[in-house]
C-alpha cells in the first residue's frame, strides 16, 4: 500500500468519530423537538346549581414544547358532559381551550364527571380533567308504574285485551298525565277517565285500560303512551302483550290437551 493512500485511510478513520458526534448530536436535537401539554386548571367546581341548568367551563392549556400539539381525542365519562376542542393542532407557545358543558338533567345531590383528552405528548398522552357540581333539585311531580309491561296471555276472537295498572306520584307536587292509545278505553274506579288525570303527591291511582281487538289474529303488542307533566320523565310508556285466536283454534287446542286438563 502507498505512503498516499494510507495517509488517505488514515485521514478518514480520524473524522469518523467526529461525524458520528455530529450524527448523534443531530439526531438528539431532532428528538429534543416534542410537544408539552399543560393545563391552566385540571378541575373545576360549578358550586351549586338547579337540576335541569346545563352549565359550562373552558379548560385552557398551552403548548410549551418546541413542536407542534396534537389533541388526538377527546371524551367524556358519560353522555350528559359534553367537549369540544377549539383546535386540534397547536403550534409552539400557542394555547387553545377545551369547553365542557354538563347537562344536569336526571342528577342530584354531589356529581362528578370526568373528561379523557389524549395527546401526542410523549410525556401526557391522555389527561383527566374533573368538574364537579351540587345539583339541587326542585319540588316536582314523579311519575311511577307498577308495572311497565302486561301480559294478558291467551284470548279468544271477540275479547278485548283489559289489564290495568297502579299510576304512583313519588314527588312532592301534583302529577297529572293523559294516555294515549288507538282503539283503547281508560277508567279510573270504574269511571271513564277525564283526562288530566291528577293524582296528589305520594298518592296512587288504579287505571283500567281495554284495548279493542276486532278483526285482529294472533299476537299483539301495543303501548300506552303515557304523557306527564313529571320534568324528568315527560313521556313513558307500558307494553300490552297478548296471543288471539279463534273460537276453532280454541277448540283444538282444548280437544288436544283436555287429557293433561283433566
Amino acid at each position: 500500500m502507498s505512503n498516499r493512500k494510507s495517509k488517505r485511510i488514515r485521514s478518514i478513520c480520524a473524522l469518523l468519530p467526529a461525524l458520528a458526534l455530529l450524527i448523534a448530536a443531530a439526531g438528539f436535537a431532532l428528538a429534543a423537538k416534542q410537544p408539552k401539554i399543560t393545563f391552566k386548571k385540571d378541575s373545576w367546581d360549578f358550586g351549586k346549581i338547579k337540576q335541569g341548568d346545563e352549565p359550562g367551563y373552558e379548560f385552557v392549556f398551552k403548548n410549551e414544547g418546541d413542536a407542534a400539539l396534537t389533541i388526538k381525542n377527546v371524551e367524556t365519562s358519560c353522555g350528559c358532559t359534553a367537549a369540544l376542542v377549539s383546535d386540534k393542532k397547536v403550534d409552539p407557545g400557542a394555547s387553545g381551550k377545551i369547553k365542557v358543558t354538563f347537562s344536569s338533567r336526571g342528577y342530584s345531590g354531589e356529581v362528578t364527571k370526568y373528561i379523557y383528552v389524549d395527546t401526542d405528548d410523549p410525556g401526557a398522552p391522555r389527561l383527566q380533567l374533573k368538574i364537579s357540581a351540587a345539583v339541587d333539585v326542585p319540588p316536582q311531580p314523579r311519575i311511577d308504574l307498577d308495572k311497565y309491561t302486561y301480559d294478558a296471555g291467551l284470548l279468544v276472537e271477540g275479547e278485548s285485551l283489559v289489564g290495568q295498572v297502579t299510576v304512583k306520584n313519588r314527588g312532592e307536587l301534583e302529577l297529572r298525565f293523559e294516555c294515549e292509545l288507538a282503539g283503547a278505553s281508560f277508567s279510573v274506579e270504574g269511571k271513564p277517565a277525564k283526562f288530566p288525570i291528577k293524582i296528589a303527591a305520594g298518592k296512587e291511582a288504579a287505571l283500567d285500560i281495554s284495548l279493542a281487538l276486532a278483526n285482529r289474529m294472533g299476537m299483539v303488542r301495543e303501548f300506552v303512551l303515557f304523557k306527564t307533566n313529571d320534568p324528568l320523565r315527560s313521556t313513558i310508556s307500558m307494553n300490552l302483550n297478548g296471543y288471539l285466536v279463534s273460537k276453532d283454534q280454541l277448540k283444538k287446542l282444548f280437544d288436544k290437551y283436555k287429557a293433561v286438563i283433566k
